[in-house]
């Protein structure tokens, strides 16, 4: 059969436009189709508009503290319209020029503007044309989940979607789920100003992370103004005077808006999937390690493929799907996946946490090592050492878990990940890679050395060294 493409990619976010581009220099013809705007998630309603504003909040939060620094600043002015409309800027700009239509079109893709449905094997039809493609691949993303608060008037209700396109900050906020969205914007909008209320159902914020990290993090927003309240689920609200009132028990909070950040849903809706048989479950479409699906001529990839929920993953996960298509079995998925919460300092995690760890080996075959920020000469010319790095190992002393609390801990985590992809240890392999000093990155060697301190005091290594040197 001949087909009109090799590749028709479904979905212009960060997984397709990287497809996209990988296709045309493989050689293969393709399509790139999008219901709505080139860029996706990350640009419009993700990474780029919330790292915008949350750029905005630490100059704020800077400019309030100059005066430990020695500088003097008369007052702080904050205009949250200005803020939103840099925001926008930004994101203007990159749509104009990376992630430009005309950009993919110049390298030879074919951009389809539409929502695509597959209507037959090999068939995709978009706006109104059928056109055949040898291979699919699916990367249409996610959404906020639908609301669910009882009484909740959508009139006043925030999501990912539609914050960034407000003109200015409302003057108060009340986010509702303590996840790395939710975390996130608390503390951006604390510092632009906004009184802000977090509630999070679980114990605690940031449930998937490290506890000692988590919880430091939390005492950092509450004491900069956040109010955090854990443990705790919105069971309905009521709207009036221009206030949303949320209630949960005898407890009740106000906001002018409300922003959900409760987790997101893969966007699969009416792609007809179910006419070509693809496979699908609660997070999405069912893939195995190489991105493919149980139609052999159709993979998935990022968010709607249900893995991790991350922009590099997406990306990462587009190459993995292309080389699998155009040389069979070539290629798995990767993993571990690092991802990091931009807080200020940052939390990244990369692997397993310790709770984990120790569910999966068992009982004294999990060592835990960690370093505080306060000994860091960085941290303390910085004027900031609110921070830790906890390295989680096997009994052999291999890392299978890295976290860190730290300014520029993304930039860290790497070093962890590479670690665990490559089965290196904490010793001696960390102790003899030189860090650049100052640093926070210095911490991962100060780290490894402790962790070669303590052994030196194990009785079963001071044994193993004496019978070596009596053995010559």
């Amino acid at each position: 059969m001949k087909y009109d493409y090799d590749l028709a990619i479904i979905g212009g976010g960060s997984a397709g436009i990287v497809a996209a581009e990988l296709a045309t220099n493989m050689g293969a013809r393709a399509a790139l189709i999008e219901a709505e705007r080139i860029g996706g998630d990350c640009l419009w309603t993700g990474c780029v508009p919330s790292k915008a504003i949350l750029a905005s909040a630490r100059v704020a939060s800077t400019v309030r503290g100059a005066a430990a620094f020695g500088v003097s600043v008369d007052r702080v002015c904050i205009d949250t319209a200005a803020v939103w409309a840099r925001m926008k800027r930004i994101r203007e700009s990159i749509a104009t020029t990376d992630d430009s239509p005309e950009r993919f079109v110049d390298m030879g893709v074919d951009v389809l503007q539409g929502r695509a449905r597959f209507v037959g094997s090999h068939r995709i039809e978009v706006a109104g044309r059928t056109i055949t493609a040898r291979y699919a691949l699916v990367c249409t993303g996610s959404r906020p989940a639908p609301v669910d608060i009882p009484g909740l008037d959508e009139s006043v209700c925030l999501t990912s979607e539609n914050i960034f396109e407000l003109d200015r900050a409302p003057a108060s906020l009340a986010i509702v789920g303590a996840g790395p969205i939710g975390v996130e914007m608390a503390q951006a909008m604390n510092r632009l100003g906004v009184e802000t209320t977090l509630l999070e159902f679980a114990p605690r914020i940031l449930p998937r992370e490290e506890p000692a990290l988590a919880d430091p993090l939390a005492a950092r927003l509450a004491e900069e103004g956040v109010r955090i309240h854990c443990g705790v689920e919105a069971e309905r609200a009521e709207t009036g005077d221009g206030l949303t009132t949320l209630y949960a028990g005898d407890a009740s909070w106000q906001a002018e808006r409300v922003l959900v950040a409760t987790g997101r849903r893969p966007t699969i809706d009416d792609l007809g999937l179910d006419s070509v048989g693809v496979k699908t479950n609660r997070t999405g479409i069912v893939v195995d390690g190489k991105l493919r699906t149980n139609v052999p001529w159709l993979y998935a990839a990022g968010d709607c493929a249900g893995r991790y929920l991350f922009t590099h993953s997406a990306a990462a996960e587009a190459a993995v799907a292309l080389r699998n298509m155009f040389y069979p079995g070539s290629s798995s998925a990767y993993a571990p996946v690092p991802w990091t919460i931009f807080t200020d300092p940052e939390l990244a995690h990369v692997g397993l946490t310790e709770a984990e760890a120790r569910k999966r080996l068992g009982p004294g075959k999990v060592r835990v090592h960690e370093w505080d920020l306060s000994h860091s000469d960085r941290a303390r010319a910085d004027g900031d050492d609110l921070g830790r790095i906890i390295v989680i190992t096997d009994s052999k002393e291999r890392i299978i878990g890295g976290h860190v609390l730290a300014p520029h801990a993304g930039e860290t985590i790497s070093q962890f990940t590479i670690a665990i992809q490559k089965k290196m240890r904490l010793t001696p392999d960390f102790n003899n890679l030189i860090q650049v000093y100052p640093t926070y990155a210095t911490g991962v060697q100060q780290l490894a050395a402790d962790a070669i301190y303590a052994k030196l005091k194990e009785p079963l290594y001071r044994f193993a060294r004496r019978v070596g040197s009596l053995l010559g």
